[in-house]
C-alpha cells in the first residue's frame, strides 16, 4: 500500500465513522481511499477549518473521526485545532497532516511538530506504510484513553512510498451516548482556563507513560554512535549507518525525557538526525544532554537522503547516476487546458495579476509569464484589494483564482472587497473540479467525495447574492470574448467578477480532431507564446504533435496568418 492508503486502512479498521478533509498533496489519497469504504461517511469540506470542525463535531457526537490536510492546511485549521486541544474528545479524533520537505508541491516548508507542541497534543510519526496503518489504529485508542485530539504527522516520502501492510478486520465501535457538558465543551474564558490546566496535566501523563505506549523504541547496536531520529529519516539512518544504535521516535511530542537520557548514557557520541527544524535537537540540548552533532552537520531546508547522511559521517558515497544529472522539466498546463486562453489575454493586456493556489499558478512561468504573485489559498482577492487600496489603481490589477480555491477561502475576500468599496476585478476560473491535487470534487462540481450526485453551487448566483452587480460568464477558450470581458470589466468604476467556465480537459471528454499547421506558416511563432505542450519547434518551425493535441483551437486564434486548421472542440 501507499502510506496514505495504509493510513486510511488503519482508520477504517479502527472503526472511524466520519471523515472530512480538504485535498492537499501529499495527503489527498487518505481521504480518497476512505471514500471507497461505504460504511464510512467521507466528504470533501470547502477548507481545512471546516474539515476539522466537522471531525470534532462527530467526536462530540460519540464516534471516531478523521480530518486530513497538507501542512499549510493546518494553518487554516489552527483555530479549531488549538481549542479542541483544550476541550478534548468523546469519540477518538485524529488530525492527519502531511508535511512537504523540499517543496515538491507547496509554497513553503514548515514543520508541523511545532503545532502539536504549541497546542499541547500528542504527535505520532510513522516511518513506513505498515506503521502508518498500525499508528493510526493506536492513535484512536490514545485519543480516547487520554481525552485528547491526536496529530498524525506524515510527509511526502511516507505518504507516497509503498510498503507491505498486513490488513485486519474493521472493529465497529458503539456510538458513545451524548451527554451535555458545558464545562468541557464551551471554551468561554472561565472554562478555558480550567481546560488548559487539564490539558497540561494529560500531556504530562502521556509523557510519563510514553515508554509503555509502544511508539518509541530503542535499537542497540554499536555504542560508538547513537542516533535519535524519526519518520523517513529512520529509514535513511538504517541504510547509511547500519551499525549505529538508534532511538526511533514514533511519538514526537511529548518527548520521553527519561528514555532519551537513558539512551544518551549508553552511547559514546549522540547525534540527532531530523528533517525540517531542530525540533528534537533544541529540546534535547535544553535537557543538558551533550550532542556530537545535529543541524550543524545537516540542513533545515529540503529532504535528506541516505547518501547525505553517509557523507556527513565520512562514509563513501556512490557517484551520481545519469538520472540525477538529467535536465529538469518545467511543469506546464495540459494541452487544451481552459486556463491558457485567459492568461494569454492577461499577458497581452499587461495586467498585474494577483494569483492563487492551483494549476493556473503555472501561468507565472514563461512563455505566458502572466501571474505576479502567489501567497496562499484565497490571497489573490485580498491582495488585489490591498494593492488597489495602496495605489488607487483598480484598472490594471486583477485577482485570479480557481473554483475550489474560491470556496476554500476566496468568498470571504470577495465579501471584504464589496464591503470595503473596491472597484477591482476578480476572475474565477471555474473548471468544475479541484485540479492540481488530482481531480477531487468541490461544491460546484455536482458530485460529492464518494462520487454521488450532489447540489452544485452556482458561483454567479453566489456572487450576485453578495451584492455584486457586474458578474460575467465567458468561455476561456474564446480569446476574443475573454479579451472583451477583461477590458470592459477592468474599466468599470465598481467591483466586477468574471467567471471563466469550461471543464478541465482531463475530466471531460472532448470531441474533434487535432489541429495542424499548414505549409504557409510564416514562422512568426505566435502560437508558441501560449505555452501549449502539444506545440514544439521542428526543423526551425512550430509543429503540432497530433498525439498530444486535443483540438481546443486556441493556437488557431492567436495565429495572425490563419494557417492553423481549426478543430475546435466543444466540452460535454
Amino acid at each position: 500500500m501507499l502510506g496514505n492508503e495504509a493510513f486510511a486502512r488503519g482508520a477504517y479498521e479502527a472503526g472511524v465513522k466520519v471523515v472530512s478533509s480538504y485535498p492537499g498533496t501529499p495527503s489527498t489519497e487518505v481521504t480518497e481511499t476512505m471514500a471507497k469504504y461505504k460504511d464510512v461517511h467521507t466528504e470533501w469540506a470547502p477548507n481545512e477549518k471546516c474539515g476539522v470542525e466537522v471531525a470534532i463535531g462527530a467526536s462530540v457526537g460519540g464516534v471516531r473521526s478523521l480530518s486530513t490536510m497538507k501542512h499549510v492546511g493546518l494553518n487554516v485549521a489552527a483555530d479549531p485545532f488549538f481549542t479542541a486541544a483544550y476541550t478534548g474528545v468523546t469519540g477518538g479524533a485524529v488530525i492527519l497532516v502531511a508535511d512537504d520537505n523540499g517543496c515538491h508541491s507547496s509554497q513553503n516548508e514548515q514543520d508541523s511538530r511545532y503545532y502539536g507542541k504549541s497546542a499541547g497534543v500528542p504527535v505520532l510519526e510513522p516511518a513506513d506504510a505498515s506503521e502508518c496503518k498500525d499508528f493510526m489504529k493506536k492513535a484512536y485508542d490514545l485519543s480516547e484513553k487520554y481525552d485528547t485530539v491526536v496529530l498524525m504527522r506524515s510527509n511526502t516520502r511516507i505518504s507516497h512510498s509503498r510498503g507491505i501492510v498486513t490488513i485486519g478486520e474493521r472493529e465497529e465501535k458503539e456510538i458513545i451516548p451524548y451527554e451535555k457538558d458545558v464545562q468541557k465543551r464551551v471554551a468561554m474564558p472561565a472554562m478555558a482556563r480550567k481546560l488548559h490546566v487539564a490539558q497540561e496535566e494529560r500531556l504530562k501523563q502521556i509523557e510519563a507513560d510514553a515508554d509503555k505506549l509502544g511508539f518509541n523504541r530503542e535499537e542497540m547496536n554499536s555504542t560508538e554512535i547513537g542516533i535519535i531520529t524519526s519518520g523517513i529519516c529512520y529509514q535513511y539512518v538504517k541504510e547509511a549507518l547500519p551499525e549505529a544504535s538508534v532511538l526511533k521516535m514514533g511519538m514526537t511530542n511529548p518527548l520521553p525525557k527519561k528514555m532519551i537520557e537513558d539512551f544518551a548514557a549508553k552511547v559514546e557520541k549522540l547525534y540527532v538526525i531530523e528533517e525540517g527544524d531542530p525540533f528534537f535537537e533544541e529540546q534535547i540540548r535544553a535537557l543538558g544532554i551533550n550532542l556530537a552533532g545535529g543541524k550543524d552537520m545537516f540542513t533545515i531546508q529540503g529532504e535528506y537522503s541516505a547518501n547525505m547522511i553517509k557523507a556527513a559521517f565520512g562514509r563513501p558515497v556512490p557517484e551520481h547516476t545519469a538520472i540525477e544529472d538529467a535536465p529538469g522539466r518545467p511543469p506546464l498546463l495540459c494541452a487544451g487546458c481552459p486556463h491558457r486562453g485567459l492568461f494569454h489575454v492577461l499577458n497581452k493586456l499587461n495586467k498585474t495579476v494577483m494569483g492563487d493556489i492551483g494549476c493556473y499558478t503555472l501561468s507565472a512561468l514563461p512563455p505566458m509569464a502572466a501571474i505576479d504573485s502567489c501567497l496562499c489559498m484565497g490571497a489573490s482577492i485580498t491582495m488585489a484589494h490591498g494593492f488597489e487600496m495602496a495605489t488607487g489603481n483598480c484598472k490594471d490589477v486583477v485577482a485570479v483564482l480557481g473554483d475550489s480555491t474560491f470556496f476554500h477561502s476566496g468568498m470571504t475576500g470577495l465579501v471584504n472587497m464589496f464591503y470595503n468599496g473596491s472597484k477591482g476585478t476578480v476572475i474565477i476560473l471555474d473548471n468544475r473540479i479541484t485540479g492540481m491535487t488530482g481531480h477531487q470534487q468541490n461544491p460546484a462540481s455536482g458530485k460529492n467525495a464518494m462520487g454521488e450526485e450532489a447540489p452544485a453551487i452556482d458561483i454567479k448566483a453566489l456572487c450576485q447574492a453578495i451584492g455584486i452587480k457586474n458578474v460575467v460568464e465567458v468561455d476561456p477558450l474564446d480569446i476574443e470574448a475573454v479579451e472583451k470581458a477583461v477590458k470592459e470589466e477592468t474599466a468599470r468604476e465598481e467591483l466586477s467578477v468574471i467567471i471563466t467556465k469550461r471543464p478541465c480537459v482531463m475530466i471531460v471528454k472532448q470531441t474533434g480532431s487535432p489541429c495542424e499547421i499548414g505549409p504557409d506558416c510564416k514562422n512568426c511563432k505566435q502560437c508558441m507564446k501560449i505555452g501549449c505542450p502539444a506545440i514544439e519547434i521542428r526543423d526551425g518551425k512550430p509543429f503540432i504533435i497530433k498525439d498530444s493535441c486535443i483540438g481546443c483551437g486556441l493556437c488557431s486564434q492567436v495565429c495572425k496568418f490563419d494557417v492553423i486548421k481549426t478543430c475546435r472542440k466543444e466540452a460535454n
